[in-house]
């Protein structure tokens, strides 16, 4: 069963943030996440995580001087976890309906407090059936950092997958993809090993 780690808190027609229930509690960089809406399901793809002061105006001071380690810190300051946030940033990197994956950009962007959960492997390995999502990814102009992300969705949907020539399968449609750019795909290359 998918983990329900938060609640999105901002979104648009090709990204969301979102808010963890637990403070450092947010999904791996690269991990595939789900926000459903009735019958319509974004995928994600986890790009940027920060953890700040709820108060954008008040940054935090250093307590750990007196400290055995920085799980002590929490424990004789309880007020701290309240007074921060994680979250996580996504790529929307696809959609499901009626049954169907699709690799492109949903119809519309997910709701505001819509709830965000970890993608099972399972999941993780009907989403990779297709590459069709690695043209967003290496696309000139992504926000983030695109050669990265690339590869850490790689290695995670190898490993959910059986299929032990899904990255060679992988590396051929990046190699299409950037005939242009060698430096870079070998750069992406190196990123997929397991």
């Amino acid at each position: 069963m998918a983990l329900r780690v938060g609640e999105v808190i901002e979104s648009n027609t090709t990204g969301f943030i979102a808010q963890c229930y637990e403070l450092h509690a947010a999904p791996a960089f690269g991990s595939l996440v789900r926000v459903s809406d009735g019958a319509l399901s974004t995928y994600g793809l986890v790009y940027d995580v920060t953890t700040s002061s709820i108060d954008p105006g008040r940054r935090p001071i250093a307590r750990g001087k007196d400290e055995e380690d920085e799980a002590a810190v929490f424990r004789n300051n309880p007020q701290l976890a309240k007074l921060f946030r994680t979250d996580f940033t996504c790529l929307v990197a696809g959609y499901g309906e009626a049954g169907r994956i699709y690799h492109f950009l949903p119809p519309a962007p997910p709701r505001v407090h819509a709830f965000v959960h970890i993608c099972t492997l399972e999941e993780v390995a009907d989403f990779s059936g297709s590459l069709d999502f690695l043209a967003n990814l290496v696309a000139p102009g992504f926000p983030g950092p695109g050669d990265e992300l690339a590869g850490a969705f790689l290695r995670l949907a190898s490993r959910a997958r059986a299929d032990d020539g899904f990255l060679v399968r992988a590396g051929k449609e990046l190699a299409v993809l950037l005939s242009g750019d060698l430096r870079r795909l070998n750069a992406i290359l190196r990123r997929m090993k397991p």
